[in-house]
């Protein structure tokens, strides 16, 4: 009887989380997951609890996402789509997730991402875009990553990354930036002074390795001086006198460097004007400011020896004249005294 009884309860408990759960999925009811990897799913199943935190879809077939696709579960905080065949994301399939946390989206094969993608999650803290095949990443992109933290783009198409989109990251901690076809030119270098600055604040990322132009490839941008890259070179005359009879135009002027490798055009931007100013090292300046401290301590230290010396020696010569003096009355006290005792009672 007690047995029966164990086994009815049981069932119970169990009912409702048998009930909840999609077919091809395994749901854990006290961590609120759901697991439906591996499955060979070509979407999301429907039916999924909407009390659920975690959703594991990684190692699918899902090869597109609806608008509004996670809809029914909108407490997820992690969101598992590792290893699928996802080429696009519709603007609009996370909308309806203000809590998800972590995002991760490696392996898929995604070419480029929707600059509003994820302006509908605020409360994201990772995001993994890694191995796909994404060249170009817009800069409006991170609008609204103020709480992420971890940011992984390694293994994709890459050639130049904005600044802008970094500094869109105030709490960003991690960085994963290899196996890209980063273009180590005049262009990249705003990247390097600011992944030089990230580093000093306790950053951690990997590493950048260059894969163009040749005299860079393998090398390592962080450990080329900036004072070796050429600068970027101005708009041409022609360029910005066609852009001022153009009423009407917009005057935004985007250089690009030249992709010929001829004698002549060479010879021609070499002759280009040159900006003076460089952009400033954050090694170079540390050591400077470093050095500026050692001689300022050094002269301190001799000003100090200085006056030690000067006080010394006026203390000793001080001493040495009273001395003199004090020898110099001594015979003219003696005198005085034998005459005092010479003279009659």
């Amino acid at each position: 009887m007690e047995g029966e009884l164990s086994l009815l309860s049981s069932m119970i408990f169990l009912f409702p989380v048998v009930c909840g759960c999609p077919e091809s999925c395994r749901c854990h009811s006290p961590s609120n997951s759901v697991d439906c990897s591996r499955q060979g799913l070509a979407e999301i199943p429907p039916g999924l609890p909407p009390q659920t935190l975690t959703l594991h879809l990684q190692d699918n077939q899902i090869h597109e996402l609806p608008a509004f696709a996670f809809k029914s579960v909108p407490k997820l905080t992690t969101l598992n789509l590792y290893n699928n065949s996802l080429s696009n994301l519709t603007p609009g399939v996370f909308h309806g997730l203000q809590h998800l946390r972590i995002l991760n989206l490696t392996q898929n094969s995604l070419h480029s991402l929707e600059s509003r993608l994820f302006h509908s999650l605020p409360q994201l803290r990772e995001l993994y875009l890694s191995s796909n095949n994404i060249s170009h990443l817009p800069t409006s992109l991170g609008e609204h990553w103020e709480n992420l933290t971890v940011f992984a783009i390694q293994q994709n198409r890459l050639q130049q990354l904005d600044r802008a989109l970094l500094e869109s990251m105030p709490r960003v901690r991690r960085l994963s930036l290899r196996d890209n076809l980063w273009k180590c030119n005049c262009y990249l270098l705003s990247l390097k002074l600011w992944l030089e600055t990230f580093i000093y604040k306790g950053g951690i990322m990997d590493s950048v390795i260059c894969a163009s132009p040749d005299i860079w490839k393998g090398k390592d941008l962080l450990k080329i001086p900036h004072e070796l890259y050429q600068p970027c070179p101005f708009p041409s005359p022609d360029l910005e006198s066609s852009q001022v009879q153009q009423p009407g135009a917009v005057h935004q002027v985007v250089p690009r460097p030249p992709e010929s490798h001829g004698v002549g055009e060479r010879d021609h931007w070499k002759c280009e004007i040159k900006p003076k100013l460089r952009p400033a090292n954050l090694r170079h300046a540390m050591a400077t400011i470093v050095i500026t401290g050692v001689v300022c301590g050094i002269v301190c230290l001799m000003m100090l020896a200085a006056a030690i010396y000067g006080c010394t020696y006026a203390a000793i010569t001080a001493q040495y004249r009273e001395g003199r003096l004090a020898q110099a009355n001594e015979p003219v006290k003696t005198e005085g005294k034998e005459l005092f005792d010479s003279s009659p009672a």
